[in-house]
């Protein structure tokens, strides 16, 4: 009697197709979660009244986070159930998000810095008389009382700022398999031919989170932090204003909760899957396979106990064998100056990223909102049409690691290229009194605050630190009021107007009248026709950029042994976040922060967020960072692509050297013996 074998059911999740469309919305979500906090950067800051440097020791905490685990994750979880440690990390990366908006539900309302006091019962903004001859003012330099200080652990500058860094750490843990396990993963199961156009197809669609981010960031940071706890007509600043601070907590809620549905189809996927273009039976076989080899069996529970019985010694022999391969790993040249390169040129790229939309804001008068929403809009497709472009010729002229690493050099070299003319494209310095111009209109650069003091506000005991500015219709922007001499001011909230106003008559500008309205004034005409040209340069070069973007991975991929590709692709991602990823934020805040004319002041006292940059030095010490690190990485580049093609003609010899018809003249063993001299060589380097 014949007893017909029962096949093993077919999962409906067991497809690559399945696969690379979870790979892409994850990737989605991660960048949709990224971008956003990198588009709040500067709306943290204020809203903690802390320095750059501060703010990007926060944002270096989601590659510390990585730092922690992504080596044995990389390792270990290449011999685990890769696709549901992908789903475990979107849990944490989701948790990561709602905790960074906690600080918000737990703290007070926002008190930004001005002149102008609040009556909270009423909420009806108090008039002042900014200029009190032979007096003092109210809100003067003197110390706070003992219940503002009482009030400080709950406002702006307050530790609070810690659950920020370590929800953004945590971020970092969640992210740590996405793209090692994934990538790797694909690259299994996929073609060889098609690996190309599916990361290229990944990283587009990764692309279009980025995009959201940043226009969600664009949205969030118009709306006021406050918005539905306070009397928005009793707001005296606007989103334009230094001091404004957006509703960044809102963002962080929703891309917690499209991680969590980004998450949802890992834990679906199987462990292993056939091979892409085997044969039906061959599948069959392999999916049998892949399913006995489950990470959690849930139709056999004899097999689960084997399993655990079994899973002691089976990470012990994983723990010794970790060591070794990391050895081989790194005892390839090739490999680490793949690393460096790309380690040099993350510096520069995550500088510059971090804080593009504060350089928008100081070099070109543009909105914080604004920036953002030009970056996601502009820039961002830009990336996205490079990188599926970069794959599209991959694949089309089906080039070789060789040809690779062609493309990635060319396209670099035009970038920068394109980069070194954003120097010349700048407005200068906005024209305030006493820090960027004199009172009488010429231009005059001061750091010290007692140059805001001037025989035409000398008697009106003004405070230095506070900054409140006013625009009079001579084009002079003036730190308070009360530094421009202002004796009455008439309306409220937004719409006030201070008058007699005697340091405007000093400027020696022409004005219609002596009066000057809340805010700073308008950078000059010609500003907005320059902003036009920097962002068409930008967008170029953003494009061309990223077109070497997919030939860089296929280097990385083809460059190593197939047996430690996880290992290689997560100790790379290790090593330039970790490096790449961390200090970047930190050293290029410290020195942004070396710019600063005019430093608010926190509620309690002490230096608060900066509220004006010398524009100038602003953009020779961004832009001249990210020229240093881009032409390091230009040169380790070519020494890689050097080393490269040594390799290359290494196998070629030895492919050569393998033909029976290059044996009949003895060329054949010379090859041989020359390419094991050559590579014995290259193993002692």
């Amino acid at each position: 009697m014949s007893v017909e074998k029962k096949q093993p059911p077919k999962q409906c999740c067991s497809n690559l197709k399945l696969f690379l469309v979870s790979m892409s919305f994850v990737y989605f979500a991660k960048a949709f979660q990224g971008s956003y906090m990198k588009s709040s950067v500067t709306q943290i800051e204020r809203r903690f009244d802390i320095p750059s440097s501060l703010i990007g020791v926060i944002d270096g905490s989601f590659e510390i986070g990585n730092l922690l685990v992504i080596a044995f994750v990389s390792y270990f979880g290449a011999k685990l159930h890769r696709p549901r440690l992908i789903g475990a990390g979107c849990v944490i990366m989701a948790i990561g998000s709602f905790l960074t908006a906690l600080p918000h539900f737990i703290q007070g309302l926002y008190k930004y810095e001005t002149t102008i006091s609040h009556v909270s019962q009423t909420n009806v903004t108090e008039t002042i008389l900014p200029c009190l001859d032979n007096g003092s003012h109210p809100l003067g330099d003197a110390p706070h009382s003992a219940e503002t200080q009482a009030e400080c652990e709950k406002v702006a500058g307050s530790s609070l700022w810690v659950y920020v860094f370590l929800g953004n750490m945590l971020r970092g843990i969640g992210e740590t398999p996405v793209m090692p396990l994934g990538l790797s993963y694909l690259d299994d199961f996929a073609r060889e031919e098609n690996t190309a156009l599916y990361i290229a197809c990944i990283q587009t669609i990764g692309i279009l989170g980025p995009m959201f981010g940043y226009m969600m960031g664009s949205f969030c940071a118009k709306l006021y932090v406050d918005i539905g706890s306070v009397e928005l007509e009793a707001i005296t600043i606007n989103h334009k204003d230094s001091r404004w601070v957006g509703a960044w907590w809102l963002g962080f809620l929703v891309t917690g909760t499209v991680m969590i549905l980004a998450g949802i189809p890992f834990w679906f996927l199987p462990r292993s899957m056939p091979k892409q273009g085997k044969s039906s039976d061959e599948k069959s076989d392999d999916v049998q396979k892949g399913e006995q080899d489950n990470f959690i069996s849930t139709d056999n529970s004899s097999n689960t106990e084997n399993t655990e019985m079994q899973d002691p010694v089976t990470m012990s022999a994983l723990a010794k064998d970790f060591l070794p391969s990391l050895r081989r790993l790194f005892s390839d040249t090739l490999y680490l100056l793949i690393i460096f390169s790309g380690l040099v040129q993350v510096n520069g790229f995550i500088g510059m990223i971090t804080f593009k939309p504060k350089y928008m804001e100081q070099t070109y008068g543009q909105s914080q909102s604004k920036a953002i929403f030009m970056i996601g809009i502009m820039n961002l497709p830009a990336v996205a049409l490079g990188i599926i472009t970069g794959g599209f010729v991959m694949k089309r002229f089906k080039l070789n690691v060789l040809g690779a690493a062609k493309i990635s050099i060319a396209t670099g070299f035009l970038s920068f290229a394109l980069l070194l003319s954003q120097y010349f494209l700048h407005c200068g310095n906005s024209q305030v009194a006493g820090l960027t111009m004199s009172y009488q209109g010429a231009p005059e650069v001061s750091y010290e605050q007692q140059s805001l003091i001037s025989q035409c506000n000398s008697a009106c005991a003004c405070s230095l630190k506070h900054w409140d500015p006013v625009c009079s219709n001579n084009g002079l922007t003036y730190a308070s009021p009360c530094l421009a001499g202002c004796k009455s001011s008439t309306g409220v909230g937004k719409e006030m107007v201070f008058h007699n106003c005697t340091c405007v008559s000093e400027a020696g500008l022409p004005a219609m009248n002596h009066s000057v309205v809340l805010g700073q004034c308008q950078r000059k005409e010609n500003c907005d026709y320059m902003f036009k040209i920097y962002m068409g340069v930008s967008v170029l070069g953003a494009f061309i950029s990223a077109c070497g973007a997919t030939p860089g991975y296929i280097i990385l991929l083809r460059s190593i042994r197939p047996d430690l590709k996880s290992l290689a692709l997560g100790m790379q991602t290790l090593i330039v976040r970790t490096l790449g990823g961390i200090p970047p934020p930190i050293y290029f805040g410290a020195l942004i922060d070396r710019t600063c004319l005019k430093w608010g002041v926190k509620r309690c006292g002490g230096r608060g967020a900066c509220r004006l940059y010398n524009a100038d030095n602003f953009r020779a010490t961004f832009l001249g960072l990210i020229y240093s690190l881009y032409s390091l990485a230009f040169i380790l580049a070519g020494v890689t692509y050097n080393r490269l093609a040594h390799r290359h003609k290494q196998q070629t010899l030895q492919e050569q050297a393998k033909d029976p018809g290059m044996g009949s003249n003895g060329k054949g063993s010379i090859a041989i013996i020359k390419c094991k001299e050559d590579m014995d060589r290259e193993t002692t380097i």
